[in-house]
């Protein structure tokens, strides 16, 4: 295996994982369209990267954390669904991303797509730090995430800061995803987020086994996504969505013959 192949499958390990377990709490508080509109948010920031000729990925991490902070703000103080925001900034940053790069389609391309050929050393090694952090820092705040979804003057009257709860699991979420977009590209990165998540509702009787299995899931998403992208020679995203579907769809089989969830 190439360099390049190294780095992209060890990216895609990390990034499963993180996607797969921070996608679990989305699903749970049925914000699953949230994750994937928020991954489209880079996409100006991957535009400008492109044209100042610095790492696109920077400009990803900038425009996905300004706009989690301006999307948790704008729903406290006008109490607009996270959903409704995050929809109306998903299509105002893709016209804007598009708009940026013009005629460059091979840069669109990528962007929307995911490309391989530029993951590098760095890429790889801030993947594994990012998800490491994101990880942990939500296992920290899952309980509380988890009691607030079920009643939030509950969660309140336990002496937990819903509102910036809240904040942190969003800037975490876009933390993944803006890491994901190298090999999965903004179109498609929003399905780590949802899809392990959905196979694992299939398999899991409770919480803890829930979340196991959207790590695992996202895991085995991803790198055999990239994997059949690289045999195949074509753009990673796709494979990783091909390759996600056929495990929800084998999870659905398991769950229809077994029960499991009933």
């Amino acid at each position: 295996m190439s360099e390049i192949v190294i780095y992209s499958v060890v990216t895609a390990v990390f990034v499963g994982i993180s996607a797969g377990y921070l996608g679990s709490l989305m699903v749970l508080e049925k914000m699953a369209l949230v994750g994937d509109a928020l991954s489209h948010v880079a996409l100006p920031g991957l535009a400008i990267g492109v044209l100042f000729n610095f790492d696109p990925l920077i400009g990803a991490f900038a425009f996905l954390f300004a706009s989690a902070v301006l999307i948790w703000h704008l729903q406290r103080v006008t109490k607009i669904s996270f959903e409704a925001l995050i929809g109306a900034m998903f299509t105002f940053a893709l016209a804007s991303g598009i708009l940026l790069l013009g005629d460059d389609l091979e840069a669109l391309e990528e962007a929307l797509f995911g490309d391989l050929t530029q993951v590098t050393i760095l890429h790889m090694g801030a993947a594994v730090i990012i998800s490491i952090a994101a990880i942990l820092l939500t296992k920290v705040i899952y309980r509380k995430l988890v009691l607030a979804m079920i009643s939030e003057d509950l969660a309140i009257s336990k002496g937990i800061n819903v509102a910036k709860t809240n904040l942190l699991y969003l800037f975490l979420v876009s933390l993944v995803v803006a890491i994901g977009i190298q090999i999965v590209g903004t179109l498609l990165v929003g399905f780590l987020v949802i899809v392990p998540a959905i196979a694992a509702k299939n398999l899991s009787g409770n919480m803890r086994r829930y979340s196991i299995c959207s790590a695992i899931f996202g895991v085995a998403a991803a790198v055999s996504g990239i994997l059949l992208a690289n045999y195949l020679g074509q753009p990673p995203g796709p494979m990783v969505v091909f390759s996600g579907i056929a495990i929800f769809a084998v999870t659905v089989l398991i769950n229809w013959r077994l029960k499991l969830t009933t």
